[in-house]
């Protein structure tokens, strides 16, 4: 331990608040909350820790602490941390899943329709669904019962869902508002399981359509019956008050948690929530943070009422969460929430191979890599990798990986400006040149280690341009192909030797996996590049000539040859101004 985290700890007060845990760079990687700072932080560097944890801890090389005056202070400022500086650790937070809604709009002519987003617009919202198919089911069932807007077409204008009745807002005579209103009010009592009433109707006009000889029509009408008892029907009912609630339960193992959730709508169990993830805190804390950002940070609409396990402090979540929250002793309410536990239990133990399976592809791998070219675990990994045909449109593209897995809004796309022709040594200095400049000037976390494609003489170019010009000591390491284009050595050190690994071992597969996705993202980008410039002609580097003129001259005379020959009055004639057709045509000329 370092000697100022030592001096730090003996410091710690013993009050609540948030701790920032920082590495080499400065940059926090895990933020966390506690009723007593002193005891938590220094947990993590005194005692027997896991694995997971014993990594989490081999990074840290700083931490900073926030002093609150409670914990539900502490609670609240963890999750705006979070937020702010999205540490890689604190995977629990980050979460971005959202569930669709159905939604009715405020408008003078409201529409139905499908969202994952809810907001404060007056809009009534119904959900969330199970999934989009089931929402998309259910409103195309109610675009069938009521004739809300579907287009944007003036009054007398009318679109094709007004000639099949399921659209009055293009009709001659509009709906009023007090008839929208109306149909807004079936939709809610229908959506809150008043459907009952709508079967009734259709039965009594499809008895009436059969006894009019009107088959066709009654065949419609049954169904419509049919559509509404599979979509709103087939859900079992778990509770007859039909409360609103969201039903919480959690377990752990092995530094891992599952959080279950049930949401229960007008009294149905509509859908589950299961995350699993990594906790380096007390779990009870953990389930809290969790249950606290599942609302406030992705927007999660707060049901009347939320059930959850002893021992959860019911009292900080009602503050947080200004909903009624409930530990249920007995009752169908106590087996909804032992129920949620024994789903999170074997939806655990499912995951758990798959979780050791994908950590020995991924963190094991890295870590592993580190240890083979003697450097710290590379956590973040940028490769490059060029494409050009004969030097023609030539690009260079970086892929970047995170803890093994690729980070693909990181990825970047590079035009090559000041190299001509197919030099690839000149080539990854400009991009290596552009890419670490712009990180030094912006700031920016610089990677554990670089990868590019090539041997000697790519590694030479860019570690030039890092040491020489940047002056930046970060590891670099080049990936040869053998006659096949497939991952064959990789190169270290200077001069470069090659680092032994197993052809078979999970950190080689991994820096295949890793050459293989540049050189597909940089290819594509060649390609998207190449089949621009096919379309290109002499007429896109003429001033006042654009993409409508350009079509418009095409058209008329077919082919840049026959414009060439043409009259400053001809191209006139088109709406082109006359200074722009005398700057076509002695532009064609002189280049001729």
């Amino acid at each position: 331990m370092k000697e100022h985290i030592k001096e730090k700890l003996a410091v710690l007060p013993a009050q609540p608040g948030c701790y920032l845990m920082k590495d080499k760079h400065g940059t926090v990687i895990y933020v966390g909350k506690s009723k007593i700072l002193r005891n938590r932080v220094r947990s993590y560097f005194i005692g027997a820790n896991d694995q997971k944890t014993q990594r989490l801890v081999r990074e840290i090389k700083d931490f900073e602490y926030i002093v609150t005056s409670s914990e539900i202070e502490a609670l609240i400022l963890e999750m705006n941390l979070i937020k702010k500086y999205d540490p890689r650790y604190n995977v629990l937070l980050k979460d971005d899943k959202s569930y669709p809604f159905l939604k009715i709009t405020n408008e003078r002519h409201p529409r139905l329709i499908i969202t994952r987003k809810v907001k404060k617009d007056k809009g009534k919202y119904f959900g969330p669904y199970p999934n989009v198919l089931a929402a998309r089911e259910t409103k195309k069932l109610l675009d069938r019962l009521y004739p809300l807007r579907k287009c944007n077409n003036p009054k007398g204008r009318h679109c094709l869902y007004y000639h099949m009745d399921q659209c009055l807002a293009c009709s001659d005579t509009p709906p009023s508002k007090e008839e929208y209103r109306k149909i807004t009010q079936e939709i809610t009592s229908f959506l809150n399981g008043g459907y009952g009433n709508i079967k009734t109707e259709l039965k009594e006009k499809m008895l009436t359509a059969s006894e009019d000889l009107n088959f066709e029509r009654a065949k419609e009408f049954r169904d419509l019956i049919q559509h509404i008892e599979s979509v709103m029907e087939q859900q079992k009912m778990t509770m007859k008050d039909q409360v609103d609630r969201d039903v919480f339960n959690f377990t752990y193992d092995k530094g891992w948690m599952c959080v279950q959730v049930f949401f229960i709508r007008q009294g149905k169990l509509i859908e589950r929530d299961i995350s699993i993830f990594p906790f380096y805190d007390e779990p009870e804390e953990t389930f809290l943070s969790f249950i606290g950002s599942f609302y406030m940070h992705h927007h999660h609409p707060k049901p009347k009422q939320i059930l959850v396990p002893i021992p959860t402090d019911v009292d900080l979540l009602k503050q947080l969460l200004e909903v009624d929250v409930h530990i249920p002793m007995r009752g169908r309410k106590k087996e909804l929430v032992e129920l949620a536990k024994k789903n999170a239990e074997i939806a655990l133990q499912e995951k758990f191979s798959l979780i050791e399976r994908d950590e020995e592809r991924t963190i094991r791998a890295v870590e592993s890599l580190g240890e083979k070219l003697h450097i710290e675990t590379p956590h973040r990994i940028e490769s490059f990798d060029n494409s050009n045909i004969q030097g023609t449109d030539p690009v260079s593209a970086m892929v970047v990986f995170i803890d093994g897995k690729p980070a693909k809004k990181e990825y970047r796309k590079y035009k090559i400006k000041h190299v001509d022709g197919p030099d690839d040594y000149e080539t990854m200095r400009e991009v290596i040149r552009r890419r670490y400049t712009r990180l030094l000037k912006e700031g920016a976390p610089l990677p554990d280690l670089i990868l590019v494609d090539g041997a000697k003489g790519q590694m030479s170019a860019a570690i030039d341009v890092l040491e020489n010009e940047l002056g930046l000591d970060i590891p670099l390491c080049g990936l040869a192909k053998d006659d096949k284009h497939r991952t064959s050595e990789l190169l270290y050190g200077d001069p470069p030797v090659i680092v032994e690994l197993d052809r078979r071992s999970q950190e080689f597969y991994f820096i295949q996996r890793i050459q293989d996705e540049v050189h597909r993202f940089a290819i594509t980008f060649h390609r998207q590049l190449r089949g621009k410039s096919a379309f290109r002609s002499k007429l896109d580097d003429i001033d006042g000539v654009g993409a409508q003129r350009k079509k418009l001259l095409l058209t008329h005379f077919k082919s840049v040859k026959e414009i060439e020959q043409a009259s400053v009055d001809s191209i006139v004639k088109l709406g082109i101004p006359k200074p722009v057709a005398e700057n076509i045509l002695h532009h064609l000329q002189e280049e001729e």
